[in-house]
């Protein structure tokens, strides 16, 4: 699984392609400051709000390139996925955008809203018990029986490119970053940010931030191998995924280190984003925050990005208000 030899790894010129030919289709997101959460963490902090994307997650940067660079024949099959939620929805949406049929394998605990939301794009949805391993069985079944072409939420080169641009836009906005901070689950935004890093701002130290109780990625970093959590069970649920042979590449090799934050100091962070920036994360956006929160030190005096990956939250279930 591990073996590089013949898996094709994105470049910078990749990225490049991927912005000229998803620019029609994404927004270019803005990127947010907050005094109070400056003054409490002694950081500049600078957001970039994928939450204003399309579709309402920066999966739609990935999802659009790969759907946009098919030939006219494969678009014929469509596209099938698997996905939590902003993936299946992002790649609904592209599709929509193409004219082609989109079908998506959903954990049945999914949010009923990103479910919702997939359906309200044309997407179809099929459910699996909540694992890694039963999500691909059903894909498996699935492009075998009907030829999709089968874009996988992260450890796809198409898809990572696309994700790129999202950090490309804000290397270009904000100048002279340190440190830029990223949610991880899969690996396909950080191994996006990795590649743009390298190539327009190479002294920012990448760090990754997850869950605690979906801790994979910080166990294969310092184990220095890749190891896999079949179904971790987190409020961020856009974060339970595994690393794949692509983007465990990237966060073996460029990612500075890996900070974990728990249940409570995700929901606690969502929380002060909403109260004081007013707007809508979701549980696995509010992840880098909660982590710079928490290891202040590290971020004191110094010019942090901050990827803001998403706000397709469901509205009568926010964790807050939950008795």
């Amino acid at each position: 699984m591990n073996d590089m030899s013949n898996m094709y790894i994105p470049t910078y010129d990749d990225v490049l392609a991927a912005h000229d030919r998803v620019r029609p289709y994404i927004h270019r997101t803005p990127v947010l400051t907050s005094t109070y959460f400056n003054d409490l963490t002694g950081a500049e902090l600078f957001f970039k709000c994928e939450n204003f994307q399309k579709a309402g997650a920066f999966k739609v940067r990935g999802a659009s390139n790969a759907v946009f660079g098919l030939s006219d024949e494969m678009a014929a099959r469509g596209v099938a996925t698997h996905s939590s939620g902003n993936h299946a929805l992002s790649l609904s949406y592209a599709a929509g955008r193409r004219g082609i049929k989109a079908t998506v394998v959903m954990p049945r605990t999914a949010p009923e809203a990103k479910k919702a939301a997939v359906r309200g794009y044309g997407g179809e949805v099929l459910e699996c018990e909540p694992s890694t391993a039963a999500r691909e069985a059903m894909l498996e079944e699935l492009v075998a029986r009907t030829g999709a072409d089968f874009v996988h939420p992260y450890n796809d080169h198409r898809v990572i490119a696309g994700q790129a641009t999202c950090s490309k836009e804000l290397y270009e906005e904000v100048e002279g970053l340190d440190t830029i901070v990223a949610p991880i689950g899969g690996g396909g935004m950080i191994s996006g940010t990795c590649l743009t890093t390298q190539e327009l701002s190479p002294n920012t130290k990448i760090i990754a931030a997850e869950p605690k109780n979906a801790d994979d990625v910080y166990r294969s970093f310092h184990a220095g191998e890749m190891i896999e959590d079949d179904s971790p069970q987190t409020i961020a649920d856009g974060l339970k995924v595994s690393l794949r042979p692509r983007t465990w590449h990237f966060v073996s090799n460029y990612v500075n280190d890996v900070l974990l934050a728990t249940e409570e100091e995700i929901v606690d962070a969502m929380y002060l984003t909403w109260q004081r920036m007013k707007i809508v994360i979701e549980p696995s956006c509010a992840v880098p925050l909660a982590v710079i929160l928490k290891n202040k030190e590290m971020f004191a005096g110094k010019r942090v990005g901050v990827i803001i990956t998403g706000g397709n939250v469901d509205l009568k279930k926010l964790p807050w208000m939950q008795v």
